[in-house]
């Protein structure tokens, strides 16, 4: 699986035009490397996943709206993320309060077409398998 995912962890969407960092509530009282460990349920929009800058993606219907009404020009929006489920594939042998950890090389949805992964994990000598 790789490296495990903390508080930190820097996400990138494939529409988003900016990185972001994954935010962990430390619920789980799980930390590794000092900061609290993430799980494949670390997905809710704006509470976990904050906005990538601005979204070019034409299934976002702000971006299309605002690119019909520059007769066709690309007008990218400001990013929401709406991430339809959980992190895949997440990390089957280690577990994180129940859950599956989150580790590099999971990628999350969203609605609007983006792949979300994690460009850098966080925990440099962590690994999940």
């Amino acid at each position: 699986m790789g490296a495990c995912a903390v508080l930190g962890a820097l996400m990138q969407c494939t529409f988003g035009a900016a990185p972001a960092s994954l935010i962990v509530a430390p619920t789980t009282r799980t930390m590794i490397e000092g900061r609290p460990a993430a799980t494949v349920t670390d997905f809710v929009p704006m509470y976990n996943i904050p906005p990538f800058g601005m979204c070019m993606s034409l299934s976002n219907p702000m971006v299309a709206s605002a690119t019909s009404a520059a007769l066709g020009v690309l007008t990218p929006q400001p990013c929401i993320p709406a991430t339809v489920g959980p992190w895949k594939p997440g990390s089957p042998q280690t577990i994180v309060a129940g859950r599956p950890a989150l580790g590099s090389g999971s990628t999350c949805n969203c609605a609007w077409g983006g792949v979300i992964s994690l460009t850098a994990p966080g925990a440099m000598r962590t690994t999940a398998n």
